[in-house]
């Protein structure tokens, strides 16, 4: 019975390529930071709160998006509904994708973030929260959605350009560009893909502090 159901959840969340990366880090230049909204996607695919499973599942295969904003009649933003909610509270508990609505498996009360914060910031609640996903909100009004994917793709544009932003400015000398670029960076780990805000690189790898005592360990 639920075959079908299970197949339409193998949808990806939509994702960056490498011609539009560019694009955004062209836009933004060598501005200090990078802010939610230069990555976020937009617009958002959202549905009502009394759309059943099914519906709900067949517009995340349809738009190829791995996450639903729920909404009530007046377009007010209720809650998320993810392809891990439709499996654990629907389809796990077997109850009848037709009969089952978005209101009663939607995530909710919403975590959210402000268009202009930066990133970071994003990558820190999400971590806090323990979540993949932020929903995008300015003033009252839904603006798009943040993936930890969506900042994963642009952490290694991020680096170069806040490094070669170094060397522009580094009015210090060889040994002023030295010192900033062996700083700690924020992001996630290449190594275990936690977020840390003390990130080095060893050997070519951007690894926090708990995965560089265990490299250092396995030499």
């Amino acid at each position: 019975m639920y075959g079908h159901y299970l197949s339409s959840l193998k949808v990806k969340a939509s994702t960056k390529n490498c011609c539009e990366v560019k694009c955004v880090m062209s836009e933004i230049g060598m501005r200090t930071r990078m802010l939610v909204k230069d990555v976020m996607s937009s617009p958002v695919v959202t549905t009502d709160e009394q759309a059943p499973a099914n519906i709900v599942a067949k517009l995340m295969l349809d738009n190829k998006v791995g996450a639903i904003v729920v909404t009530n009649k007046e377009g007010r933003p209720l809650g998320i509904v993810t392809e891990r909610d439709l499996v654990a509270r629907v389809l796990a508990k077997n109850l009848a994708p037709e009969k089952t609505v978005a209101k009663d498996f939607m995530t909710s009360p919403l975590v959210t973030i402000e268009p202009d914060a930066p990133i970071n910031e994003a990558a820190r609640r999400m971590s806090k929260k323990d979540i993949r996903r932020l929903v995008v909100i300015y003033k009252n009004n839904l603006e798009g959605i943040i993936s930890s994917k969506d900042i994963l793709d642009v952490m290694p544009e991020m680096i170069e350009i806040m490094q070669e932003r170094t060397r522009i400015e580094g009015a210090g000398g060889p040994e002023a560009t030295e010192a900033v670029e062996e700083a700690p960076l924020d992001g996630y780990c290449d190594r275990c893909g936690v977020y840390s805000e003390n990130l080095r690189d060893v050997n070519g790898q951007n690894l926090c502090e708990d995965c560089r005592i265990e490299v250092e360990a396995e030499k």
